[in-house]
């Protein structure tokens, strides 16, 4: 799913992604939808930092405020020691949605 509405707006999770890469303690990060009772959708990512690279999850929360329309911060980031690939060594957004909704 390559996007989400939340709030009425649309949210590309790629968006979400592009910040937290960016930021220079993360290694790997994708953002997917969520279902939620009150917005439709909401956000949530998930970032595997850089061997050797301290953050957590407020620092990168905080980084994405300050780079993101306030509709498009996620409601969630979680840290992740690796994030599921499929057979084409790409990420599995399924399998991260899957994970996001137990």
């Amino acid at each position: 799913k390559d996007m989400a509405i939340t709030g009425g707006y649309n949210v590309y999770p790629r968006e979400i992604d592009e910040v937290l890469f960016a930021h220079p303690a993360v290694q790997e990060a994708a953002a997917v939808a969520v279902p939620d009772a009150h917005w439709g959708e909401v956000l949530w990512a998930y970032a595997v930092l850089s061997p050797g690279q301290t953050a957590d999850a407020d620092e990168l929360m905080d980084w994405c405020r300050e780079r993101l329309a306030k509709y498009k911060i996620p409601a969630r980031i979680e840290l992740a020691e690796g994030l599921p690939k499929t057979p084409a060594n790409k990420i599995d957004k399924r399998a991260l949605r899957e994970l996001a909704r137990k």
